[in-house]
């Protein structure tokens, strides 16, 4: 099921780092077409790769997850 918080978080958060897909997939050990995935909410990402872009992206899981506005 496609979580469109998630999605857009996961891009708004990697757009204001100024990353690319390729390089956030390979900070976390994906490749692009995964992390695109996840972006477009086609698959989930797991904990560790959750953990992960939480520690790139310098944000709580809850934020991307969509549970707090900040």
């Amino acid at each position: 099921m496609k979580n469109e918080i998630v999605c857009r978080r996961l891009k708004e958060c990697r757009v204001a780092c100024g990353l690319t897909q390729k390089e956030v997939a390979k900070d976390i050990g994906v490749s692009q077409p995964v992390y695109s995935r996840y972006e477009n909410g086609v698959c989930e990402c797991t904990y560790i790769q959750l953990a992960k872009l939480c520690d790139l992206f310098d944000v709580s899981a809850d934020y991307i997850l969509g549970r707090v506005d900040f």
